[in-house]
């Protein structure tokens, strides 16, 4: 029965190993290639910047080519002051157009060049917003990662106390026999390897539909099959000066309430250059050619080019300019205090992680000798039991114990690993 166990075992490890072993750096990469959230801030970034041009600012001038032409077949009566009648059937007139026009806005109180520099913080702020979309898919990602590497970790455990509850069972048969156990201790030890066997049935859904969340996130095929590594590790040592430096660089909530405010300004005086004149450059080159069946003029043509200007200056617009501007340095002010809103919020959150990090770490290394105790007393119970020094009873407390502090054990280091991940994507360098 041994040796088919260890067959057993041997095959399930093959087989384990078999499989791909698919590393968190590997995920990340898959999502970034294949998320659709981010395929669309990505999207939403080359709009951006297909918006950002010279023209779309009102810097370049518009050229057309333009054409018209028509014919007119007309009855033609008249009656003239000496009483003569004319009659003219079917008079025919023809008339056709062509020519290339240009329009150009010389000046506009700088308008064009406030707007240009608004395309180009529009523009950046998609790009802030996409990278705060890749921060958190990547955040998601490595999190729901290593949620894998903890529920099969637990799995581990729990195959630890079928094991020893496998054990237990043997030992109670054998004492039975030999008269020192009583069928008690054996229904009591078939108890336990039975709840062990269901929990780890439920533990295996549990890892396989979080694997199904992670196919989601890197958009993979329901079908396709990985495994991922064996422990979750955690390596970072935070350093506070050095990280509240970094928050207030490159944290993309504040660089996007930054780029806020700055659109806000520039909106503001996109306003403003609306109180100066308009200047305008048109011209164009012309074709004009007409036909008549009768008349003083048969056959008129004209061709060459045509330049004007004009000058617009706002003299009264019922108020509509003065309110735009008052909105937009409301807009602006209500921004800048967003901004020093959010920066406080950060900073705490910041604070808060750091602190958090700080006990989970102090948790997790007590938990550690713990789960050495609660393993070490487990199989002391197990060995009493064989010898008949201990009851049924103490077995199946040391085994609660162990499986208890092994589950805190795992989510000490999984809290650790997240906390970990949130400062990082606090500080944009995941």
């Amino acid at each position: 029965m041994r040796i088919i166990s260890l067959l057993f075992l041997f095959m399930t490890f093959f087989i384990a190993n078999a499989q791909k072993i698919m590393t968190v750096e590997e995920a990340v990469s898959l999502a970034l290639k294949n998320n659709f959230d981010i395929i669309v801030a990505q999207n939403n970034v080359d709009i951006a910047k297909t918006n950002n041009t010279p023209g779309n600012a009102g810097m370049l001038p518009n050229v057309r080519l333009i054409g018209s032409g028509y014919y007119e077949l007309n009855n033609v009566n008249q009656i003239l002051s000496s009483g003569t009648e004319n009659a003219y059937p079917s008079q025919a007139a023809t008339s056709l157009n062509a020519g290339v026009e240009l329009s150009w806005t010389l000046f506009d109180g700088g308008k064009m060049f406030v707007t240009k520099n608004k395309l180009n913080e529009i523009q950046t702020l998609g790009e802030i917003q996409f990278k705060e979309k890749v921060l958190q898919t990547v955040s998601l990602v490595i999190s729901v990662y290593y949620d894998i590497v903890r529920q099969k970790q637990e799995l581990i455990a729990i195959n630890e106390v079928i094991n020893f509850n496998t054990e237990r069972v043997k030992i109670a048969q054998s004492s039975i026999v030999a008269g020192s156990f009583t069928k008690t201790d054996l229904l009591n030890a078939q108890i336990d390897l039975n709840v062990a066997r269901e929990n780890a049935i439920k533990q295996q859904y549990t890892i396989d539909a979080t694997k199904r969340k992670l196919k989601e996130l890197l958009t993979l095929n329901l079908d396709a099959d990985f495994e991922v590594v064996d422990s979750i590790t955690v390596t970072f040592v935070p350093d506070k000066n050095d990280l509240m430096q970094q928050l207030n660089s490159s944290n993309t909530t504040l660089l996007f309430y930054q780029k806020q405010t700055d659109i806000a300004r520039l909106t503001m005086k996109e306003n403003t250059r609306t109180y100066w004149p308009l200047i305008s450059l048109s011209g164009g080159y012309y074709w004009n050619q007409a036909y008549a069946s009768m008349g003083s003029i048969l056959n008129n043509r004209s061709l060459g080019p045509q330049v004007g200007g004009s000058i617009v200056i706002p003299l009264y617009s019922s108020g509509e300019t003065k309110r735009k501007v008052s909105i937009a340095k409301i807009q602006v002010q209500s921004s800048e205090l967003e901004l020093e809103q959010v920066k406080l919020q950060m900073n705490m959150e910041l604070e808060n992680l750091l602190s958090e990090y700080n006990v989970q770490t102090k948790l997790l290394e007590i938990e550690k000798e713990n789960n050495a105790l609660a393993k070490e007393n487990l199989d002391l119970s197990l060995e009493r039991l064989r010898l008949g020094q201990t009851t049924s009873l103490e077995v199946h407390q040391a085994q609660e114990n162990y499986i208890q502090s092994s589950t805190r054990l795992l989510n000490f280091e999984y809290a650790l690993k997240i906390v970990e991940i949130k400062i990082k994507q606090l500080i944009s360098t995941l």
